[in-house]
């Protein structure tokens, strides 16, 4: 198996290569026989229509039209092609166009009213919504000031979104952790890596945000075709290319580059993104100096064939490997209040070495052999070799500061309290291999969609753990023991190996009720069996959108349903390390109301998106969080529950641009069914409810663009994060000690821009360059512009009268980035 998964990546490797090599030779190779049609399409009082379909018959050539109802199509010179012009609820436009290679022509449409239209209980897929998610047009993502790099820097902007650290990729949704979030980039589900503890080591997500067509994220109470996990969805779709176009940019943290275009009278599509980043610059700004070598580097291609006219076969592959590697040097923090001033210094030896592989492949076969019929094959892969290893010696000295005002000497170390060394070592391997083929379809009927699938998964994962810390204080071992005696505070030896199968599948039916077929309700439920714990759970689940009598911009959205989680493998495994093998699927009963309402303001249009739920918890695994390691206590031993209002409004706050603000309000604890521990008295306590690692009460969340009205090209882009304290205790099993809270997070990120050259800009230039570019644009970035100091974890040092000091580790400072971004 291992010589399997060898090959695996290989052959992912090169199929990746080789789209990339295909890329460019096809544009280099191809004759110039295309020729361009474009224009409006609006209504019969000329008003734009707004995701208007323009296709060409017996092509897979297509188009829609965007805000202003801007259209542009490539269709084939030389010969008759047939344009097709559609919106629903408009009669159908057909254009027959004869036209020269490179040639390009204006046509605007004006479209009609159908009067025979089907009733409007018919359901199509243009008229069925899905009120429980969020849709972001993926232009804004690229504005978004960025420090990690990362698509998911978007999602941590939306209601009832946890993200407090701007290294990491990692969120928790309503109360939950980051190993609850579904995430699927056109039919597949990507999965976290495993070892990963902190956003220094994590490297690239999986999402490259420069192939991206179509976002859709739901916070809960999604329907019964998205996975088994507790909190959340995040849809993902590739674009389908339909000509020749590219990106590139370059920063002080990295470089990226993609390539699109197609082949064969467009029924070959190729879509490929080349990722490199280095958060060096970053880390620079960290309490702990030293020297960092990042290196993280990612290619993936999307490749699509038309075998027929109601067939087609697609590629996904993706390769990466992230390497960090540190030599720390010393270290110097100031923490503690007024009235007990304390620092930090520590003087080290050793280094850290982290590498990371991962390859995914994934085939999907798809065929319609009618208009209301949809079938999928779907067959993917994924692998991945992690490597931890590090021994790092750190000599403290732990000092309090002089704290009188009055004094010379103010500010400056005024005794020592604590001497001492601790030594971390790790050795830890892992690796992973997931195999699946799943079958998924869909049938429109008059008055209903239905969605079925089914899926066979195996897994095989190997992980071998070896860590220990030492702490000695004043050259003594803490705690004191006889001088032949070594004991060291935290031992985990585990050797773990799992092959295991899952089957699920789900049944979908969305329809409409009521007198005039206005309320939209999608039903159904899915399984999940595994076979390591012989566990057979089903997941029944309902979401209804109703519009308003009143008011046709306001429409109130129900859902409920059950989400079962059955363990994958870091649940499986204790704070020991150590496998449960009697561990079951974790479960939470979601109950959500709310409603969005359209409404004008300014002349613009707004979204104004309020939801209120309630979580049931049960069958929990408690865990706690050490930066982004979520270390479980593995056993199903707790029950809990998660409740809050969210709510976003996003529109036009400056015309032509879009902006959005999120508020979230949470309460979640769980209770934990066999803790206890005696007080200072010897009396019997029993904690109780416990607020859980992710209970963050209060998070606002800001992301607003601007431009100066008579220079349009200057433009700002603003990310705020605001977040309260989540609580922490000292390291060890017992969650009832966690009676502390992190100080709020605070950041700001801002980006200043000037379009060197806007996009479709008809100009012509001094430089020649520019001449050949799409756009151009230079971008300045302040990261943590506020400088707020925040925690993203402790270090627990020990003084000489063994009392206990939670030393923050500090995120990011401020920092600026330089970035230069191109289209052709």
């Amino acid at each position: 198996m291992i010589f399997f998964k060898i090959k695996f990546k290989f052959l992912v490797l090169v199929l990746v290569a080789f789209s990339f090599s295909l890329t460019i030779s096809i544009q280099t190779c191809k004759a110039q026989t295309k020729a361009k049609v474009y224009g409006v399409v609006t209504n019969e009082s000329g008003t734009p229509l707004h995701n208007a379909n323009i296709s060409v018959l017996g092509s897979k050539s297509s188009d829609v039209t965007d805000k202003e109802g801007k259209y542009n199509l490539r269709i084939d010179a030389n010969k008759e092609v047939t344009v097709y012009y559609s919106f629903v609820g408009m009669k159908t436009i057909e254009k027959k166009l004869t036209l020269q290679p490179n040639e390009e022509k204006e046509i605007n449409i004006a479209l009609k009213i159908d009067s025979e239209i089907l009733n409007p209980i018919d359901i199509t897929e243009e008229k069925i919504t899905r009120p429980n998610f969020i849709r972001i047009d993926p232009k804004e993502i690229t504005n978004i000031p960025n420090p990690s790099g990362s698509f998911e820097a978007v999602v941590k902007t939306f209601q009832g979104v946890v993200a407090n650290n701007e290294l990491s990729s990692s969120y928790s949704v309503r109360g939950g952790n980051f190993d609850e979030n579904l995430v699927y980039v056109n039919d597949i589900e990507i999965y976290r890596p495993f070892l990963v503890r902190s956003g220094q080591q994590e490297g690239l997500s999986f999402v490259n945000p420069s192939l991206v067509s179509s976002i859709e994220f739901s916070a809960g109470g999604f329907e019964s075709r998205y996975g088994d996990k507790l909190s959340s969805a995040l849809d993902i779709k590739y674009r389908k290319p339909k000509e020749f176009k590219g990106s590139a940019n370059a920063s002080l943290l990295g470089a990226n580059a993609h390539f699109e275009g197609v082949a064969d009278s467009g029924k070959f599509t190729h879509l490929t993104g080349i990722r490199y980043k280095t958060n060096q610059y970053l880390l620079n700004t960290l309490d702990t100096e030293g020297d960092y070598k990042p290196s993280f580097v990612d290619i993936q291609s999307y490749l699509t064939y038309q075998l027929s006219k109601k067939s087609e076969i697609a590629f996904l592959g993706n390769y990466s490997r992230n390497k960090y590697s540190i030599v720390p040097a010393n270290r110097e923090t100031e923490f503690g209040t007024f009235e007990q001033a304390l620092k930090l210094r520590v003087f080290f030896d050793g280094q850290e070495i982290d590498d990371y592989e991962t390859g995914v492949g994934a085939f999907t076969y798809t065929f319609s052999p009618h208009d209301s019929l949809t079938l999928k094959l779907i067959t993917s892969a994924f692998s991945t070799v992690e490597t931890e290893s590090f021994d790092i010696m750190g000599q403290y000295f732990l000092d309090e500061l002089n704290r009188d005002f009055g004094s010379d000497d103010f500010g400056d170390v005024a005794f020592n309290r604590g001497v001492g060394t601790f030594l971390d070592h790790a050795r830890n391997d892992l690796d992973a291999f997931v195999y699946n083929v799943q079958f998924k379809g869909t049938k429109l009927y008059p008055k209903q969609k239905l969605d079925w699938g089914l899926r066979y998964q195996y897994e095989e994962i190997n992980d071998e753990l070896s860590e220990w810390d030492l702490t000695d204080s004043s050259g003594f071992a803490v705690p004191q023991l006889p001088i032949d005696q070594i004991v060291l505070q935290e031992v985990i030896k585990s050797n773990n190996s799992i092959t295991s199968s899952r089957v699920m599948g789900y049944l979908q039916s969305t329809f409409n009720l009521g007198k005039e077929k206005r309320t939209s309700v999608s039903a159904g439920a899915r399984f999940n069996y595994w076979d390591f714990s012989e566990q057979l759970v089903v997941s029944p689940r309902v979401v209804m959108q109703i519009p308003s009598k009143n008011n046709e911009r306001l429409r109130y959205k129900i859902a409920a349903g059950v989400y079962h989680q059955p363990p994958f493998y870091r649940e499986l495994r204790d704070f020991d390390g150590q496998l449960n093998p009697n561990i079951k699927a974790q479960r939470s009963i979601h109950f959500v109301v709310g409603n969005e309402y359209e409404f004008l303001s300014f002349g613009r249009e707004f979204k104004l998106n309020t939801e209120i739920y309630y979580k049931q918890l049960d069958n929990l695994v408690p865990y706690k969080i050490d930066n982004l390691r979520i270390r479980y206590l593995g056993d199903n031993n707790a029950t809990g529950y998660a409740t809050g209002i969210d709510a976003r409004i996003n529109g036009e706050f400056v015309p032509g641009v879009q902006s959005w603000a999120s508020l979230s309000i949470l309460k979640t604890q769980e209770d934990i069914d066999d803790d206890f521990y005696y007080d200072a008295d010897s009396n019997l306590v029993k904690p109780g409810f416990l607020d859980r690692p992710t209970d963050q009460r209060v998070t606002f969340s800001l992301f607003f663009q601007d431009y100066l009205p008579k220079n349009p090209s200057l433009k700002m882009n603003l990310t705020l994060v605001f977040g309260t304290g989540l609580p922490f205790g000292p390291p060890g099993p017992d969650r009832y000690q966690d009676v502390f809270n992190f100080p709020w997070y605070r950041r700001v990120d801002i980006g200043l821009i000037k379009e060197i050259k806007p996009e479709d800009s008809e100009r012509e230039y001094r430089f020649k360059v520019l001449n050949r570019l799409n756009s151009m644009s230079l971008s300045l970035e302040v990261f943590n512009l506020l400088q707020v100091n925040n925690v993203v974890s402790y270090l627990w040092i020990t003084d000489v009268t063994s009392n206990r000091f939670a030393v923050p580790n500090f995120l990011t400072a401020r920092q600026v980035n330089l970035r230069l971004s191109t289209t052709f």
